[in-house]
């Protein structure tokens, strides 16, 4: 059982012109590529995918973001929440709209949504976790992810944002003394 609890219920849920606020991540990690010989001299980046609650496919940790957080701790606790994944967060991939039919409420009657994405290096996988008996973790290739995201929103949020990042050198953006 984990000591940690996922938060639920939207009475600190932020809004903004319509728009329930979510923060997110791609939680990713380096793994030695084995050449034929057995050398390791290529690190391949892979992905974390949970899956859904509520149907098929994957997704990657999100959720709304409180008004007693900034925006970072926010994708940094649904990290740990829905994937059970520590690390840092080291860039920002960029604001994703996207209409959502379960996340329909008095403040946000059409489901509008606005997505705040960040690239999370993990450092650490936890035995227990908030939502493990919901949730299970894949670990996944770029190519594997985008075949196997759920929302177009979050598979653009991979290959525009993340993929973009990644093949530019993956050089850190955030401060994180910056929210």
């Amino acid at each position: 059982m984990s000591d940690l609890v996922a938060r639920t219920g939207r009475h600190q849920q932020r809004y903004e012109e319509g728009y329930r606020l979510i923060a997110g991540c791609i939680p990713f990690r380096f793994r030695d590529m084995e050449q034929n010989d057995g050398d390791t001299s290529e690190k391949i980046v892979e992905v974390l995918m949970i899956n859904s609650t509520s149907g098929p496919g994957l997704l990657f940790p999100k959720g709304g973001w409180e008004n007693d957080e900034t925006v970072k701790e926010a994708a940094v606790r649904e990290a740990i929440e829905e994937a059970g994944v520590r690390g840092d967060l080291v860039h920002f991939l960029g604001f994703y709209a996207f209409k959502s039919k379960t996340l329909q409420d008095e403040f946000s009657p059409e489901g509008l949504c606005r997505a705040s994405m960040f690239a999370l290096l993990v450092k650490e996988e936890l035995d227990c976790w908030p939502e493990q008996s919901c949730r299970k973790r894949s670990w996944l290739t770029i190519p594997e992810a985008i075949e196997c995201c759920r929302h177009p929103w979050m598979r653009k949020a991979l290959e525009e944002g993340f993929m973009k990042w990644h093949e530019g050198g993956m050089v850190s953006t955030i401060n994180n003394d910056d929210d």
